[in-house]
């Protein structure tokens, strides 16, 4: 993807009002000018409780897993 500077940019006031631009060559469409959709603000722990680390995570792998990685 490219990006392009604001004065590049002439359609930018119309695209930042919200509207939609079909960019045609030959009277066939070529790609779709649009919006960027406002991102919503993080939740600091929305998942709180949806998962619990297992006390041995971090324990040694198996004999036979360790041989996969290890091939």
């Amino acid at each position: 993807m490219s990006t392009v500077g604001v004065h590049e940019a002439k359609l930018l006031r119309r695209v930042s009002a919200g509207e939609e631009i079909v960019i045609t060559r030959g009277g066939e469409p070529l790609a779709r000018l649009v919006p960027v959709e406002p991102r919503g603000r993080r939740q600091v722990g929305i998942d709180d409780g949806r998962f619990e680390v297992p006390d041995d995570f971090d324990a040694p792998l198996f004999a036979e897993f360790r041989e996969l990685f290890e091939a």
